[in-house]
């Protein structure tokens, strides 16, 4: 009765307040997939423009496959956390390339929850997304809209993303799970944490339409829910960037005659396979303005050091104090591992947001 009365109250609400989203208006698992790959740690608003970007660019899972790793990482810029776009473009190959995965010359996406969950970087939430949203399968979509939601619904205290209490929510969620219509519920019930059941609530409680099945609003808790673990000590480190820059053929120092060094970080570290300028990490406070490598070679050749510019740059769990050396050379060090490329053509390597605002420093010294 209870779940009866909170469908017929959620499924009015959101036929009047649903936002018109691309993804919702499809039921290709592709497309589907693709989204909820991207929304993950992003906002609708920023994730929308990506989404329509990559349905252009690679259409289909076939097209996806077969676009080199750099490419999907170039498109993928700006999104961060850059191991969602590797493992997209993992497994689309693996899609594309699975034995019996062809149907009258056609890729066929998984059909089942466990075949879609096997993906890489495919969780149990964004698994039971696609496949309730692409299929009408009675499984969950749960992301942080829906915690929230069901903590609030009833008044759970425990930390949603603890083992124990990712099992308890679970279990709650497929409890209040439609199994009628798994589609509508989950596109409802997200749209609702999203828009209604928000972490600021303000007024939202006073009109909500859920507030009579509301144990937190009952016990007056709402604003404390949910309850997440305690966060892990973040952790600083030190980078410096050294932007060796010459011109060619002696000419002028312009945008579109210059050349720069930028090197693709290997280590399994942050911003993998993302390109940058030749950097040091030190342990404590960033102190010289010459690089070690450069000074073994071709010392002589360095024109001009430009002032440092600092920046501080903040990851879920690092936060990297940086700075950006300038140095003019008239001809470019030697530095292993680094390639040599005309400043415009930055724009052909994937980036990540703190490369691109050394970027965005360095050419506002640069005249055109």
């Amino acid at each position: 009765m209870l779940n009866t009365l909170l469908y017929s109250h959620l499924y009015r609400w959101y036929e009047s307040n649903r936002r018109i989203l691309p993804w919702r208006e499809t039921e290709d698992p592709y497309r589907i997939w693709l989204s909820e790959v991207i929304l993950q740690q992003t906002r609708v608003a920023q994730g929308l423009d990506y989404y329509l970007r990559f349905v252009s660019r690679w259409p289909t899972v076939e097209d996806l496959a077969s676009a080199d790793e750099a490419e999907v990482l170039r498109e993928w810029q700006g999104l961060g956390y850059y191991s969602r776009a590797r493992n997209l473009h993992k497994a689309a190959r693996m899609i594309v390339e699975s034995k019996g995965g062809l149907k009258a010359g056609q890729t066929v996406f998984p059909t089942s929850f466990e075949a879609i969950r096997a993906l890489p970087g495919i969780g149990d939430y964004t698994a039971g997304a696609i496949a309730s949203f692409a299929y009408d399968m009675p499984y969950p979509a749960v992301d942080g809209n829906v915690y929230r939601v069901v903590a609030r619904l009833l008044d759970i205290d425990e930390p949603f993303d603890t083992t124990a209490g990712k099992k308890l929510f679970r279990k709650h969620i497929e409890q209040l799970l439609d199994r009628e219509h798994p589609r509508l519920f989950n596109s409802a019930i997200m749209e609702f944490g999203a828009l209604q059941c928000t972490p600021v609530l303000g007024d939202n409680c006073l009109s909500c339409p859920l507030q009579a099945q509301c144990l937190a609003y009952a016990h007056g808790t709402a604003e404390l829910l949910p309850v997440r673990k305690p966060r892990p000590k973040v952790r600083d480190r030190w980078f410096t960037y050294h932007i060796y820059l010459t011109t060619m053929d002696n000419g002028q120092w312009t945008m579109d005659n210059v050349c720069t060094l930028i090197r693709r970080r290997e280590e399994k570290d942050i911003w993998y396979h993302l390109y940058e300028f030749p950097c040091e990490e030190s342990n404590s406070s960033l102190t010289g303005e010459a690089g070690p490598t450069a000074k073994r070679s071709n010392s002589k050749a360095i024109l001009q050091a430009q002032p440092v510019y600092a920046f501080t740059h903040i990851l879920s769990h690092q936060r990297i104090h940086a700075r950006a050396i300038i140095h003019k050379v008239q001809k470019m060090p030697d530095i292993p591992g680094t390639i040599s490329i005309r400043w415009e053509e930055l724009n052909d390597y994937a980036l990540s947001r703190l490369t691109l605002r050394v970027v965005d420093t360095v050419r506002s010294t640069l005249p055109r």
